[in-house]
């Protein structure tokens, strides 16, 4: 069996800064937006009722999310700017999906 590239799916758990809330969105919809673009992930966010917010990533592959990560100052400049917006609850790097059958 030949080797394809597999997404890698990544969640991250966190909390806009009070106060930061409104630039927190801007900001990740800038990131979204490159890593899209460059064809490094898809995102999903969604919200809880409490401002917990949950980031569902699917990297294209390790190479591309490697290369987001170390190479890309577009990409660290948005991760730069959310390190002052957001508090970071959890973050799972690589979750491997359980077969069920």
């Amino acid at each position: 069996m030949s080797e394809m590239a597999q997404e890698i799916l990544s969640l991250a758990i966190y909390q806009p800064v009070p106060g930061e809330e409104e630039a927190s969105l801007a900001t990740m919809r800038d990131l979204v937006a490159v890593l899209a673009a460059r064809g490094y992930s898809r995102d999903v966010l969604y919200r809880d009722g409490a401002g917990h917010y949950v980031l569902f990533r699917w990297w294209a592959s390790e190479a591309t999310r490697q290369a987001a990560h170390e190479e890309d100052a577009d990409v660290l400049r948005c991760w730069a700017k959310l390190g002052n917006e957001i508090r970071v609850i959890k973050i799972y790097e690589t979750l491997d999906q359980v077969s069920l059958k």
